[in-house]
Formats: structure tokens, C-alpha cells, sequence
């Protein structure tokens, strides 16, 4: 396959890993979404009245074991923060993210916040992809690196939610 320019290389990689995180998530359950593979792990949780994903900062290297729940709106946020500095007013803080309580929630979050990014990208030219923009860490980044450190991440985490669920499904196969 031929791209006539970089753009539609990117957007065609781009397209490309949200259809594996899509099928990392397909037909996921509850108890999937849920699972802590130990104690400590971080996930979603309702902290002074607010859904929140567990974090530490400094972030530990590495984090603790993560929910599925925590990775699908990880990987969301992280989506909805992006575009809003490189693409958008650059105001939002983590703090105003209203995070879903639930599954079907997070998922359509997930959605949502795929689409916001294709939107944002989707008026773009090979020659826009050098521009610098912002980072939500006040960071400039060219718009290439943008773009491929969001391909990756759901590269990324996709494999993590799919090696979660095989981990899940053997520890609860029925014998």
C-alpha cells in the first residue's frame, strides 16, 4: 500500500491501533473491567464525591498493577488532554475531567474521546505536521510526535488490557 502523504500514513497507523484497542476491549465484562490482579492495584474509584484513577506522583517506575478500568480511562483522559493542548483552548486541568462510574460509561468516554482526536487531526496537512503544540506539561511538541505518542499509547495499552483479560480468564477458567 502507497500513502500519498504523511498525514495519510498517520491517520491510516492511527486508525490502525485504535482498531486493536477496540478489539482489546470487544465483548469485555464486568468482572474484567474490574479485576484487580493485586491489592495494591490502581483503578477507578470514587474519592470525596468524584470518580478518580489512582495515581501517585512522583508515578513509580514501574506503576503498580493496573485495572482495566484505570487503562481504558487512562488512555481516555489522556486523549481528551492532548487535544485540548495541541488542538484546543489548552485550559482543561485533570481535575475537570468528569470521569464515568461505570463500564459502558467508560467505553463510550473512550469513544468520544477517539473521535474528539480524529476531529482534531482530520483537517490536517503533511506541512502542519511540524508546527509545534502544546503539551498539557507545557511541553511544544511537533504535531508528528503529538500524533505518534498517541498511536502508540493505544498500541501500548491495548496490549496491556488484552494481556489482563488472558491473565483474568486463565486464573477464573473453570477447571
Amino acid at each position: 500500500m502507497s500513502y500519498r502523504s504523511t498525514i495519510e500514513l498517520l491517520s491510516w497507523e492511527m486508525d490502525d491501533a485504535w482498531r486493536t484497542l477496540t478489539n482489546a476491549v470487544q465483548d469485555l465484562t464486568e468482572a474484567e473491567f474490574w479485576w484487580k490482579p493485586s491489592g495494591n492495584s490502581w483503578t477507578l474509584r470514587e474519592i470525596n464525591g468524584r470518580w478518580a484513577l489512582d495515581y501517585d506522583q512522583p508515578t513509580p517506575i514501574p506503576p503498580g498493577p493496573l485495572t482495566i478500568a484505570w487503562l481504558i480511562l487512562h488512555i481516555a483522559t489522556c486523549k481528551v488532554m492532548y487535544v485540548e493542548y495541541a488542538f484546543g483552548p489548552a485550559k482543561l486541568t485533570w481535575d475537570d475531567l468528569t470521569l464515568p462510574s461505570h463500564m459502558g460509561g467508560a467505553l463510550r468516554y473512550l469513544a468520544e474521546s477517539h473521535r474528539a482526536l480524529e476531529t482534531a487531526i482530520g483537517h490536517l496537512r503533511d506541512n502542519d505536521l511540524t508546527v509545534p503544540r502544546l503539551t498539557n506539561w507545557g511541553e511544544q511538541w511537533p504535531t508528528t510526535r503529538i500524533i505518534w505518542t498517541l498511536i502508540q499509547h493505544d498500541v501500548y495499552h491495548g496490549a496491556q488490557i488484552q494481556a489482563m483479560r488472558k491473565l483474568y480468564r486463565a486464573l477464573h477458567a473453570e477447571p
